[in-house]
C-alpha cells in the first residue's frame, strides 16, 4: 500500500468551516447515529468536506474531529487510509479516475492513461497548468462489463475509446461537463447487450392458477398436527415417560 500524506503546508488553508447548508446537513447526519456512537459519522462528514472544497484539507480533518469529539489522529487515520479522499488539490473542473484493473486493462485502459498523461499532466494527482484537470489510476470501479471506464467525481463513463475520452476531457475543461451523458458511450443501456436484448424477447405466458374453492365454515374439519416429521424409534432415550436427571427420582 502506498504511503498517503497530507499536502504541503503552503497549499493548506488556514481554517475550515462547512457552508450554511452543509452545516445543517452535518448536524442531521450526526443525529442519525446512537448516542455515544456519533463518531461513526466521520466518513460522511469527510466526504461532504471534500465535495465542498474539492479535497480534504488538514483544517477539514481537524474541524471534523472537533465536531465529533475525536482525537485528530483518529480522523487522520481514516482520511489517509481510504483512497476516495483526495489529500492534495485536484482539478477544479474534473479529476479523471482511470480504472486500471484487469478487465479495463485488457480493453485498453493503458491507452486512456497515456491520453491523460498527454492531455492533462505526465504525473498522476498533479493538476494541469490551469489547475482545472487532474487524473489518477485507480482500482476496480465496478463496471467491468462496460470496460474500459473512468470516473469523474461521482459519475462513470464507460465503453470508452481514446477519442471519446478526449472529447469528455475537453467538455469538462470547457466547463461543459454536463453536455456528456454518464454511463455507456455506445449503443447499450447500462450493462445490457450492445444493440439491445437478443434473448427472451417474448414474455412467457403462464397458465392462470386455479382458484381455490370456497369452503363452508360449518363443513370445515379441524386437522390435527402432522406427525410425519417425528422420528419413529424404540430407543429408551426417546421414551416420553423418561425423566431427566433433574426431575427423576434417585434410586435408593
Amino acid at each position: 500500500m502506498s504511503v498517503r500524506r497530507l499536502a504541503e503546508e503552503n497549499v493548506q488553508p488556514a481554517s475550515f468551516a462547512f457552508s450554511k447548508d452543509n452545516a445543517v446537513w452535518a448536524k442531521a447526519t450526526i443525529k442519525k447515529y446512537p448516542k455515544g456512537r456519533e463518531q461513526s459519522a466521520v466518513i460522511p462528514l469527510l466526504m461532504r468536506a471534500q465535495e465542498q472544497d474539492g479535497w480534504v484539507t488538514k483544517a477539514a480533518i481537524e474541524g471534523v474531529a472537533d465536531m465529533l469529539g475525536m482525537p485528530y489522529i483518529r480522523v487522520l487515520e481514516v482520511a489517509t487510509f481510504y483512497t476516495q479522499f483526495q489529500l492534495k488539490p485536484v482539478g477544479t473542473r474534473a479529476h479523471v479516475q482511470v480504472c486500471g484493473t484487469t478487465p479495463c486493462m485488457l480493453r485498453g485502459s493503458e491507452d486512456l492513461i497515456n491520453l491523460c498523461k498527454k492531455r492533462i499532466h505526465p504525473e498522476p494527482l498533479t493538476p494541469n497548468e490551469a489547475g482545472t484537470l487532474s487524473w489518477e489510476e485507480v482500482e476496480c470501479q465496478g463496471t467491468c462489463v462496460n470496460a474500459p471506464m473512468v470516473m469523474i467525481f461521482k459519475d462513470t463513463y464507460e465503453d470508452l475509446t481514446v477519442p471519446q475520452l478526449e472529447y469528455i476531457i475537453d467538455r469538462f475543461d470547457a466547463g461543459k461537463g454536463s453536455d456528456v451523458k454518464p454511463g455507456p458511450q455506445i449503443d447499450r443501456i447500462f450493462s445490457a447487450p450492445v444493440g439491445g436484448p437478443t434473448t427472451l424477447l417474448t414474455p412467457e405466458k403462464k397458465p392462470a392458477a386455479p382458484r381455490a374453492k370456497k369452503v363452508n365454515d360449518e363443513a370445515a374439519v379441524s386437522v390435527p398436527p402432522s406427525k410425519a416429521a417425528r422420528a419413529k424409534t424404540a430407543a429408551a432415550e426417546t421414551d416420553p415417560a423418561l425423566k431427566t436427571p433433574s426431575t427423576g427420582k434417585k434410586p435408593r
